[in-house]
């Protein structure tokens, strides 16, 4: 047999034996969409909760004894603002500008933080109210929805840190750029799920 057949029997043997490829990257973005489907039906569970639990107050406080529309509004202000700014930041990335990149990932972070930072504020006047998540099946049912959700944007925020010294260690390489690509998904899911949370259980509950 000629070396020519034989590197052809070779390659056929190979392509029949080993698994289809794949580009580099897919089964990690494939998993992240499934990650973010899972998260989607955690969070339908936790909206239908406060759906049937809404008005059920325990002869307690409601939504318009509670609420500040104010301070949520400029809470969702921050949360919507930090979504175009991670979105400038991948802007910066697909140009290969690193160090613009960082500064706007940086924004997003404050931004972020800032959103935590009033949230936290808001459970602790609750508390400090009385209005705990035992006060009412409404009210754990407030502080289980918001609460996951604020927990999803502090590990959001360690993330952003994380990636944020990666980029800064071994620059734009693929695997950042992959990183990047599911934080950013990531991201924009949280502000999509915020105006749920804020057009549900804020606006709504107002009325």
């Amino acid at each position: 047999m000629s070396t020519t057949a034989h590197s052809a029997g070779a390659a056929a043997t190979y392509w029949e034996t080993e698994p289809h490829h794949h580009p580099d990257g897919a089964s990690t973005k494939l998993g992240f969409w499934i990650y973010l489907m899972s998260d989607c039906l955690m969070f339908a569970v936790l909206f239908a909760c406060f759906g049937v639990l809404g008005q059920s107050y325990a002869a307690g406080p409601g939504p318009k004894a509670l609420f500040d529309l104010t301070l949520i509004a400029i809470n969702t202000g921050f949360l919507l603002v930090s979504s175009i700014t991670f979105g400038f930041a991948m802007l910066a990335m697909y140009e290969g500008r690193q160090a613009r990149m960082q500064m706007w990932l940086a924004v997003t972070l404050a931004l972020g933080l800032a959103f935590l930072a009033l949230e936290i504020y808001e459970f602790h006047h609750l508390i400090h109210l009385g209005a705990g998540p035992q006060r009412s099946a409404f009210l754990s049912a407030f502080f289980a929805l918001v609460g996951t959700h604020g927990l999803h944007v502090a590990f959001g925020s360690i993330w952003l840190v994380t990636l944020m010294v990666q980029v800064n260690r071994k620059g734009l390489i693929p695997a950042n750029t992959r990183r990047m690509e599911c934080l950013s998904m990531f991201w924009h899911f949280l502000d999509v799920i915020w105006i749920g949370v804020f057009t549900f259980v804020y606006l709504l509950g107002m009325i």
